[in-house]
């Protein structure tokens, strides 16, 4: 999955079409992401020790990975995430509308080795 936590996101369908936010959970399983103040519901709780007043609680629901498209960081529009090569070995996502870099997948080769030297 190309879209990890704390990516700015904005949802492209549904309900909450056209609204952005930021991810607070990833479910790779189920390909879902929770957005912050996107798909909210109410839940009704019962009165108990725990929350002694009951009532609606409203929380996030999971939104399907392919109704979001990330936020390009550089131009802030709505963009497809690639995955490159750097040129010291590493793997980053990058955003296909501007190329700017959104992040690493993977730390660069030299760093990679050094750790398997360390746990031998």
């Amino acid at each position: 999955m190309r879209i990890k936590v704390g990516d700015t996101v904005k949802v492209i369908t549904g309900d909450d079409r056209g609204e952005s936010g930021k991810v607070v959970r990833v479910l790779t399983t189920k390909n879902k992401v929770v957005v912050e103040g996107i798909n909210k519901v109410y839940k009704h709780v019962k009165r108990s020790q725990k929350n002694p007043q009951g009532g609606r609680l409203s929380i996030e629901m999971p939104v399907h990975v392919s109704n979001v498209m990330l936020l390009c960081p550089t131009t802030g529009q709505p963009t497809k995430v690639g995955m490159r090569k750097t040129a010291d070995g590493g793997k980053e996502r990058f955003a296909k509308v501007s190329g700017a870099a959104a992040g690493l997948v993977t730390p660069p080769a030299s760093k990679r080795i050094a750790d398997r030297k360390k746990k031998s």
